[in-house]
């Protein structure tokens, strides 16, 4: 029973400040650059989930010194293309897809075999997406039917290629962009909207980028570099971690939160431009920018009325780590909300999209679903009665459907059995202990 977490009662209203954990893309995608840079990086608020932690262990096993503490993260670069490493190197990505997906782009100059394993949910996701690019570089890959593990063997001279990403992965256009980094000349990427955090990384490191934009695509010219320069990093909060307690405040009664130093990047604020349309007030403060991200206080109250949405899909990519908390949303709202176009959401690390629809039913919400949309008739006046028991467990322990129902658990009512919670270690360690912060 250690490994179930079990709600019994509504939460109290609250009003709190709190603080959280350092953005998990960031902490990845500094970790990963930090390691091809000349030189030493320090990176502070550094993550330390399982994400990240296999991140660091992987490069270690690329040959990279890393000293990891309790206030920062020093990394030794080896410089471009200098990991040092023995043949037929395993790295384990565990749950992780950007970590899986970004390794794979690094390695497009890899001297020597290098496989690449994951768990039992990363092993089932598709990698064909970074694959088929990747051979445009010269490297060549053996896979289980383009899903792990994977064997790369890289060339020792990267062709720069052109590529159009029309998936809206920002994982895919990242791992281009790093097989980029050895090449002699200029890739050129037609990439549709998604989210900027290696773009900025990139401005900042002086890394020869252009970007022009359109509507639905950004057109982004990276160049080879002979070096990158080291790069001392305080990791900004993560939105998608932030986004639980914003949801668990709308949906609570006379309640008020406020989060601090949050990373609102455009390219990450989706869900907070949608719950914007369905009546939620979000307010910013202190807002300022630290090397290209965007960052603030966030403060929400409980919302009483909320509206139904026909969701633009074009604001899809910038929200979709956040769609199941945004479905609890449209639970509560008075009228049928529409999502569509999120395929995507059943390529994480869990089908979403189905399970999304799974925890509304399973608290007396129709939805009507199919393989890349979703319905949901709200009622305002839910309630789960208190002595109905929700069971959710054979999730393949994807850590945002467990944290989902813990928000679900603790707005709607019910008995709810949650099984595989530490989970959570993948992405936020300190889920709970916060939902605590915020009981008592």
């Amino acid at each position: 029973m250690k490994n179930i977490y079990t709600i019994k009662n509504f939460i109290k209203p609250f009003k709190k400040k709190i603080e959280i954990e350092g953005d998990k893309s960031l902490s990845i995608r500094w970790a990963l650059l930090a390691s091809q840079a000349n030189g030493k990086s320090i990176a502070k608020n550094l993550l330390k989930s399982e994400d990240v932690l296999n991140t660091l262990k992987c490069l270690k096993r690329l040959g990279v010194k890393i000293i990891l503490d309790k206030n920062k993260c020093i990394i030794n670069g080896c410089g471009i293309n200098g990991y040092n490493y023995k043949k037929n190197v395993i790295l384990n990505a565990g749950n992780s897809g950007t970590l899986g997906r970004l390794l794979v782009g690094l390695l497009v100059h890899a001297k020597k075999n290098i496989k690449i394993i994951g768990d039992k949910s990363l092993s089932k996701r598709d990698f064909s997406r970074v694959i088929i690019p990747l051979r445009k570089f010269g490297a060549t890959f053996n896979s289980n039917k383009n899903k792990l593990p994977i064997i790369i063997k890289g060339t020792k001279n990267p062709r720069p290629i052109k590529y159009t990403e029309n998936l809206g992965s920002a994982q895919c256009k990242t791992a281009v962009m790093l097989a980029s980094l050895n090449t002699n000349g200029t890739t050129i990427i037609k990439a549709k909207k998604s989210r900027n955090h290696t773009e900025l990384l990139f401005k900042f490191l002086k890394i020869p980028i252009k970007i022009n934009r359109n509507k639905k695509y950004d057109i982004i010219k990276v160049s080879g570099v002979k070096k990158i320069s080291s790069l001392n990093y305080k990791i900004p909060s993560d939105i998608s971690s932030a986004a639980f307690f914003i949801i668990l405040t709308v949906l609570s009664k006379k309640s008020e939160l406020t989060l601090k130093n949050i990373n609102i990047n455009p390219s990450r604020i989706g869900m907070l431009k949608i719950i914007k349309l369905m009546g939620v007030k979000i307010i910013y403060r202190n807002i300022k920018y630290y090397k290209g991200e965007k960052i603030a206080d966030i403060n929400v109250s409980s919302t009483e009325t909320l509206k139904p949405i026909n969701c633009p899909i074009n604001l899809n990519s910038s929200a979709i780590d956040e769609f199941l908390l945004i479905f609890l949303v449209a639970a509560k709202a008075n009228g049928v909300s529409l999502f569509k176009n999120l395929s995507e959401l059943n390529q994480k690390e869990s089908p979403r999209l189905k399970w999304g629809s799974k925890i509304l039913n399973l608290i007396g919400i129709r939805t009507n679903i199919t393989k890349d949309s979703i319905e949901i008739y709200g009622n305002p006046k839910l309630s789960v009665y208190k002595n109905k028991t929700i069971t959710i467990n054979n999730y393949l322990k994807d850590h945002r459907v467990f944290m989902t129902s813990v928000i679900a658990a603790l707005t709607f009512g019910g008995k709810w059995i949650i099984h595989d919670k530490d989970s959570i270690k993948t992405s936020f360690p300190s889920f709970l202990k916060i939902i605590k912060s915020l009981k008592n």
